[in-house]
């Protein structure tokens, strides 16, 4: 026999800023004043209640209800009620997380701890919380999706990004990151077991969704990628007739590895030539005027008399394959040359998958994970990650106990908030 599936219940949880907790104690004690500065607060904030449907909105608002939060410190946390349709709503104030027996400050200060090297554990023992109770804090942060967070805080659609699918590892099997970066911001970072065509595509397919429900005219003009087959086929099917570069940098990358039997001198030559070459091609104005076409079957020719028939065929053949992606680089000046960011942006991420053991778990949640640390990502600014990079980090997990120096360090990064 069929079990009834339960309706959804309604988010009516408002957090109002009573200004300092005193405030909020002397309130509480006041019914009426209590009331009358909830709804001042919301008016100024034009938030609309989530009445019932059958309420036309008419209806007075009073006091319901009221619990003791004992693991905050005894907090009481009141309910008000529509007098129409009875819907409860929970006002939550400013300094207590819905869901989390700990302060927003002490939350502030462990989310910001850990873009700086430390690893959940550490977080955990500086800020007396527990390693868990971290973990499902970057968690909650990771359900909320990178496409709606940045748009409400006013950044733009990117009408160019960098995609591409970076591996890790989840225990011992190897999984992969499927990540869209804009300048050095994270827009989507997923989570594949396999690098096929099918597997990324859904993964970037929840960029591509949310993107497209926050501006349904939402357009992509370029993509840059590292070539690889399965992005490549992965990003027509979701923007088609867009225009697919290839990384410059990884084409001096692949360059040497292309030619066998060859003394490392002149790979290390051949190498300097073609960044020469690659350079000159990007300070010409249009693409007709240096025909790369042609300096790139030069180039080959170059190669056979210096590495030999064989390595020559390889280059040429090569050429050809990735000479439409250079093209489509050199032809916009907008699109992006080099995967740099992304990779810059993917190593901050692999260094905390490597210190936060939590990820490293058959039934954890990888997804809500890696889109917290994403938010996090974003919302640390990179000048801070970047000052505090060499005095935190692998080196704390060794079993050695942080300096007094590194400690007054880690309070003064904390203590600024994020700007």
């Amino acid at each position: 026999m069929g079990t009834a599936a339960k309706p959804t219940q309604e988010h009516r949880t408002i957090t109002v800023d009573f200004r300092d907790e005193a405030t909020y104690f002397c309130l509480i004690a006041d019914g009426k004043a209590f009331l009358e500065c909830v709804i001042a607060f919301l008016l100024a904030l034009g938030f609309q209640l989530n009445h019932k449907a059958t309420c036309n909105g008419g209806g007075c608002l009073t006091r319901h209800s009221h619990d003791v939060r004992i693991r905050l410190g005894g907090v009481t946390i009141w309910r008000i009620q529509c007098t129409t349709c009875k819907a409860v709503f929970t006002v939550l104030p400013h300094f207590v997380l819905r869901y989390r027996h700990m302060a927003p400050e002490v939350a502030r200060q462990a989310l910001l701890a850990t873009h700086g090297g430390l690893s959940l554990e550490w977080c955990a023992v500086i800020y007396h919380i527990s390693p868990m109770a971290l973990y499902r804090l970057v968690c909650a942060c990771g359900h909320q999706s990178l496409v709606t967070m940045l748009t409400r805080c006013g950044l733009p659609l990117p009408p160019y990004f960098l995609v591409d699918e970076k591996h890790s590892r989840c225990l011992t099997d190897k999984v992969y990151l499927p990540t869209i970066v804009c300048g050095r911001v994270l827009w989507h970072l997923g989570y594949a077991e396999e690098a096929s065509a099918a597997a990324l595509t859904q993964s970037y397919q929840a960029f591509q969704r949310a993107a497209v429900h926050q501006e349904p005219t939402y357009r992509v003009r370029g993509i840059l990628t590292d070539g690889f087959d399965s992005t490549t086929k992965s990003m027509r099917a979701l923007f088609p007739g867009v225009r697919l570069g290839n990384c410059l940098r990884h084409a001096l990358n692949k360059l040497p590895k292309k030619l066998a039997a060859v003394a490392s001198p002149v790979r290390k030559a051949l190498r300097s030539q073609f960044h020469t070459l690659l350079y000159r091609a990007r300070q010409r104005k249009g693409v007709r005027v240096f025909a790369l076409g042609q300096q790139l079957r030069h180039f080959a020719d170059h190669v056979t008399h210096m590495a030999g028939t064989a390595n020559g065929e390889r280059v040429r053949h090569w050429f050809q394959d990735k000479k439409a992606g250079w093209y489509a680089v050199f032809e916009d000046p907008q699109m992006p040359v080099t995967s740099t960011l992304l990779d810059q942006a993917h190593n901050a991420i692999e260094r905390k998958l490597f210190t936060m053991k939590g990820f490293h778990h058959p039934s954890g949640s990888q997804q809500a994970f890696l889109t917290g640390l994403a938010h996090l990502y974003n919302l640390v600014p990179y000048q801070r990650r970047a000052q505090h990079a060499g005095q935190c980090g692998v080196e704390v997990e060794d079993g050695r106990v942080p300096t007094r120096d590194w400690l007054l360090n880690l309070q003064i990064l904390t203590s600024g908030g994020l700007r």
